[in-house]
């Protein structure tokens, strides 16, 4: 009678193993077509099998990963108020995994940039809060980001990061895209940053003076090695201003290049503003 008992038991043992095997074959399977259908973009089938998979197996241990790619799936399909709102419950979770977490905050803040360019304001929050992030590769774009926040009160609230990045990060693409975002956002600060952190390098001096009264409004310093990142800052308007004036500043910066040293001075009317280049 024991040995009926414990034979019973064995196999009412192995039925809930082989029962749960199953359901593991059976969710994976669902996962791994969804998978597939992502690699190929085809974003809308792949949500729909995703969200067959989420519906039919919320506790399996692909759950969490079925969720963030339901969000990505959303996000392709532009489908962004459903998506952000799928990335931030898929970072509510307790088993998220790191990277996967990183690349969702990262659509996160690209998708309540999104909403902001369309006018609507209320979602840079989600940006300014990003700025606390324990993540440090969050926190970095976050404050990146807000740099093209048109309302400098806004943007200037990355400005901190954005120092830090500069002074402490050694990956010289992060170092150039902080150093355009400093700049972008406040010229005054991305100049007195550079003239304590640059030892001995030929410096880029550009001042603005108004015309009428002869004062002096913007002095900005820069490393000659980073000429190109002012190039790319510098607004197409402003551009077209200096073309129309006769000036094509990638012909004066060459100009400087060749001899240091040199003043070009250029007189832009219709904004009533005197600019001075040189390289010392």
């Amino acid at each position: 009678m024991k040995k009926i008992r414990i034979y019973v038991g064995i196999a009412i043992l192995l039925t809930a193993c082989l029962g749960a095997w199953a359901q593991q074959a059976a969710d994976e399977k669902l996962f791994q077509e969804a998978k597939l259908l992502i690699f190929d973009e085809k974003w809308e089938p792949a949500q729909a099998k995703l969200e067959e998979f989420l519906d039919k197996y919320p506790q399996s241990a692909f759950f969490p990963q079925a969720l963030y790619y339901k969000a990505k799936c959303l996000e392709e399909r532009e489908k962004d108020r459903e998506a952000l709102a799928a990335y931030k419950d898929y970072l509510r979770l307790k088993d998220k995994n790191k990277n996967l977490a990183e690349d969702a905050e990262g659509s996160v803040i690209e998708i309540a940039f999104k909403f902001y360019e369309k006018g609507d304001k209320s979602h840079l929050g989600e940006i300014e809060e990003r700025l606390e992030s324990p993540r440090k590769v969050v926190r970095y774009y976050a404050a990146i980001k807000l740099s093209f926040v048109k309302e400098k009160d806004i943007a200037s609230r990355g400005i901190p990061i954005l120092k830090k990045i500069i002074r402490e990060e050694r990956d010289p693409e992060l170092t150039d895209r902080a150093r355009i975002a400093l700049f972008r956002v406040s010229p005054e600060t991305f100049s007195g940053l550079e003239e304590r952190t640059e030892n001995k390098a030929r410096m880029l001096r550009f001042q603005v003076y108004d015309n009428r009264n002869k004062k002096l409004e913007v002095t900005i310093s820069i490393p000659w090695a980073l000429a190109d990142l002012f190039l790319s800052a510098v607004p197409e308007k402003e551009r077209q201003n200096m073309r129309a004036e006769g000036y094509d500043i990638d012909r004066i910066l060459k100009e400087l290049q060749s001899s240091k040293g040199t003043l070009i001075e250029i007189n832009i009317a219709k904004e009533g503003k005197i600019i001075k280049i040189w390289i010392e």
